[in-house]
């Protein structure tokens, strides 16, 4: 089974492939210090799970996590190295993660983890059980439904550039596709944000995956 892991811990990266070499049942294809480097090889040849350290240090780890699942949709990620409240636990939900593994987890508890989201399960901390996953994920629907309403207050050059974040792309990978500068995206961000009352570029991601899912039905 291949196995991607992300963390800029070059030792503990390190120790984490030399854990799974150990295990004939995982293939470590991929390891990288950051997101950008690892999706160079990841959208060709993508992985069955996805190993996404929290502490990325020049990351931010939810839209981390959400440009993997949105650029490597078959990859499943599992979130490592997390221990934090309900609510954070919420926003790597809503940006796709399906595995979670707390600071104290064992080697045990790890390969059952990534067994179990391999498997096509969710693995949640207790923390979380998975009648509230699923709540989470119910909320965020009807959430995105009722902001489609507020749509039409965006401009022609909006809807672009919020489309192109619902697909995982920075401001200036943006920027360079629409040919403006990439303090006009930033402005044109902060519009966004403002006129349908978001909070971030996740929350702008996820209301655009959300309107395209609600046209195609």
């Amino acid at each position: 089974m291949s196995v991607a892991i992300i963390d800029d811990n070059r030792l503990l990266r390190r120790g984490m492939v030399k854990v799974l070499a150990s295990q004939p049942e995982y293939r470590v294809t991929c390891d990288a210090s950051g997101v950008d480097e690892a999706l160079i090889g990841l959208a060709r040849n993508a992985p069955r799970l996805v190993l996404l350290d929290v502490g990325l240090a020049d990351e931010d780890s939810v839209e981390s996590c959400a440009r993997l699942t949105t650029t490597i949709p078959s990859s499943r990620v599992i979130v490592m190295g997390i221990d934090a409240p309900p609510e954070d636990l919420a926003a790597f939900i809503r940006a796709g993660a399906v595995g979670f593994l707390m600071k104290a987890a064992t080697l045990d508890e790890m390969l059952e983890t990534m067994r179990r989201v391999a498997g096509g399960q969710d693995a949640l901390p207790s923390a979380l059980t998975h009648s509230l996953f699923t709540q989470i994920i119910q909320d965020a629907g009807r959430e995105n439904r009722a902001m489609m309403e507020d749509d039409v207050r965006l401009t022609v050059r909006e809807r672009e550039i919020m489309s192109l974040l619902g697909i995982g792309l920075s401001n200036k990978e943006i920027a360079a596709r629409l040919y403006i500068a990439v303090h006009t995206v930033k402005s044109h961000v902060h519009n966004i944000l403002e006129k349908l009352s978001l909070r971030s570029r996740l929350e702008i991601a996820a209301y655009s995956r959300g309107g395209e899912r609600q046209h195609e039905r």
